[in-house]
């Protein structure tokens, strides 16, 4: 998705709307999903992406569908009928509370994927180095220490689409900064180990390269998944002719769940044939399912419904998608995935990929209280931005310098409040060596 724009205000939920639907709701807790070789699993059971993305107002009106009760419960609804797992927001404020649509949707069944990034706090692709700093990571962190509290958070995106073409490649090391950021942060903040990755761009230059990238290194810097942008399956045609059948081969040894971030090409009329092999045992050994784009229509012929006030109209995507879903469930048993996730070989420079070195940008030094302190009250979806503000890295980071130094995700006390498990972190004052480190033996530098 090309996702960047405009910014419009949300609605707070009050504490006594949250109250109230803690009572109006029979609650179910979800069990959290968790990595276990190259798939995601619910206890011992196969879990595969069946999903959507979600963001009503598009681009152009940026609003956080997961603030307001009645827009996310008005929505939630279309979803149980879609058969969904999972929906994808590409943007939410930070600043409000989330308790009473996370709980409608753990009620539903339906995880959250989340990506921490909002149009004026991201990654430039344009100047990677200055954009990588302590501002950033701070509203970045303040999204994790919002919604981290949810079972049904399945994964954060680090990032969307940073690198579109072969001349942005040089923005890869500040991405997997991030996403190495994120996953000691959870680990140092005491949450429990939510899958952290990358969202790629349908770009078949450098995709295989991409996913290599995030996947190599030390433990501390490898992903925990890797996802990328899919269009090239369109109606009418087949697990062949789409090339799909390449992509399974391309991507057989690869040592990480993988999915679909974003399918459904729209060049002729859409019937989603690529259901069927996406659930097939053809392709879920390698593929851990995906999300389609779009649910609302924002102006470009993705949408499954069009919005009007509180009207939600069903369009001919919705029914076509719904059948589609219907007919395919997923494998028996484990769908013959790895059960060793290996790191891959860092991809060497070539004319399709710039970077030449694998050392990544060490954390800001002003950013290393946020890991000892909390990162503090995000910023929402307005703010000044923060791509040329704060302190950017000054050096690179030694490997292993990402590698939690002080873990209590197991220890971590949970309460329950609006019908879904709300984990409280355990907080540390004690410095975080490895943050120390990092910055200290750092020479100057998503």
């Amino acid at each position: 998705m090309k996702f960047a724009g405009l910014v419009a205000s949300t609605v707070a939920l009050s504490a006594a709307s949250v109250c109230a639907s803690s009572v109006q709701h029979v609650k179910r807790e979800l069990q959290a999903v968790t990595v276990k070789g190259n798939a995601f699993f619910v206890g011992d059971k196969r879990f595969y992406v069946r999903g959507i993305d979600y963001q009503p107002g598009g681009a152009s009106n940026v609003k956080d569908p997961l603030a307001d009760s009645k827009i996310c419960k008005r929505d939630i609804a279309k979803f149980k009928d879609l058969g969904l797992n999972t929906i994808r927001v590409y943007s939410v404020d930070n600043s409000v509370n989330h308790d009473e649509c996370m709980s409608a949707l753990a009620d539903a069944g339906i995880y959250l994927m989340l990506d921490v990034n909002t149009p004026l706090y991201s990654i430039n692709r344009a100047n990677p180095r200055r954009s990588y700093n302590d501002v950033y990571l701070q509203n970045v962190f303040a999204t994790v220490d919002m919604f981290s509290k949810y079972d049904n958070v399945l994964a954060y995106f680090s990032g969307n689409e940073v690198i579109n073409d072969a001349g942005t490649t040089q923005a890869a090391p500040f991405v997997k900064a991030v996403t190495r950021d994120i996953r000691q942060y959870l680990g140092t903040r005491g949450y429990r180990k939510i899958p952290v990755g990358y969202s790629a761009a349908d770009v078949s230059e450098n995709r295989k390269e991409m996913a290599d990238y995030m996947n190599c290194g030390t433990d501390d810097e490898r992903s925990d998944f890797f996802a990328f942008n899919d269009y090239s399956w369109c109606d009418p045609s087949d697990f062949k002719k789409s090339g799909w059948d390449q992509k399974v081969k391309n991507f057989t040894d690869y040592g990480l769940p993988l999915f679909l971030s974003e399918y459904g090409c729209n060049t002729n009329k859409r019937q989603f044939g690529e259901v069927a092999s996406l659930y097939s045992s053809s392709m879920t050994a390698v593929f851990s399912g995906g999300l389609v784009y779009e649910y609302s229509e924002e102006g470009s012929d993705y949408g499954v419904v069009k919005i009007n006030g509180d009207d939600v109209e069903e369009l001919e995507d919705y029914k076509a998608l719904k059948s589609a879903f219907d007919k395919q469930d997923n494998p028996s048993g484990d769908g013959g995935y790895k059960r060793e996730g290996r790191s891959s070989t860092c991809p060497r420079k070539s004319a399709n990929w710039e970077v030449d070195d694998t050392a990544l940008p060490a954390l800001p030094a002003n950013a290393r209280k946020y890991y000892e302190q909390g990162a503090g009250t995000g910023v929402g979806l307005g703010g000044p931005g923060s791509q040329e503000a704060g302190e950017p890295s000054s050096g690179n980071a030694p490997p292993g310098s990402g590698a939690v130094t002080t873990t209590a995700a197991g220890a971590s006390p949970t309460k329950k409040s609006a019908g879904v498990t709300i984990r409280v972190p355990a907080f540390f004052t004690a410095p975080l060596v490895g943050a120390l480190i990092m910055v200290v033996l750092g020479v100057s530098q998503l």
